[in-house]
């Protein structure tokens, strides 16, 4: 059964800094990423990184964000530094299989909510 539980959310002021995790099992995964809901918003993507490690950001979190993937451990992260009240919302992990080859899968989120 496939698992994508993330971790770290929670409130920080702005211009500081959190790391969000997300433990997965169950499959193994090929491109993996993390998007963001706030309230009456679409779901955007955030960052995204390959198996072999080639990640792509959106331009709202150029130069602030950082993902990374451990595959040894199951682990997906994203370091969000200099954060903006704009970086509020609901932050989903999502992963694609490899084999079956593209079979997408969705974790339940956590919140980030950055004060003024």
């Amino acid at each position: 059964q496939v698992q994508l539980v993330e971790s770290g959310g929670g409130l920080v002021q702005a211009g500081g800094s959190l790391r969000l995790a997300c433990a997965y099992s169950g499959s193994i995964f090929n491109a993996m990423g993390w998007y963001r809901q706030a309230p009456g918003k679409q779901r955007d993507m955030v960052a995204s990184i390959s198996r072999a490690g080639s990640t792509n950001y959106a331009d709202a979190v150029k130069g602030r964000f950082t993902i990374s993937r451990d595959n040894a451990k199951n682990t997906l992260y994203l370091q969000m530094n200099s954060l903006k009240p704009d970086d509020t919302a609901t932050y989903y992990c999502k992963a694609e299989t490899l084999f079956p080859k593209g079979i997408v899968y969705w974790g339940k989120g956590t919140l980030v909510t950055v004060s003024s």
